[in-house]
């Protein structure tokens, strides 16, 4: 969690819905994005940045700040099992669901102004 000249710094960012603590040369997996394999996005619903000195507080997303990261293509995670049950009339539907995600890398974290 360094950043330039060794100083740790993170950031809470919201995307897909859920909020995540990333940091910089992070791997995190992310709800699809449809974006390309090797690609950068800039993710700029920054929620909360804070490091060694200050910490940055949005209402309730920091105006100005961003994270790059690249896209490390597609996977998909585990299979949820549905399965669907009425007693006494013989009803049973089972499903499966497995959800893609988005594998990102984390490249930098922009503070405002920067």
């Amino acid at each position: 969690m360094t950043y330039n000249g060794g100083e740790k710094i993170y950031a809470i960012i919201e995307t897909g819905g859920k909020q995540y603590k990333v940091a910089p040369r992070q791997t995190i997996e992310v709800e699809r994005l449809n974006i390309p394999e090797g690609d950068t996005v800039e993710l700029d619903k920054v929620l909360f940045i804070g490091d060694s000195q200050k910490s940055l507080i949005g209402n309730p997303i920091i105006k100005g700040a961003k994270v790059i990261a690249t896209s490390l293509g597609e996977a998909k995670g585990d299979k949820v099992v549905v399965f669907k049950y009425k007693p006494k009339v013989r009803y049973r539907r089972k499903t499966g669901h497995r959800q893609i995600y988005t594998r990102l890398s984390i490249d930098e974290i922009v503070k405002p102004g920067e």
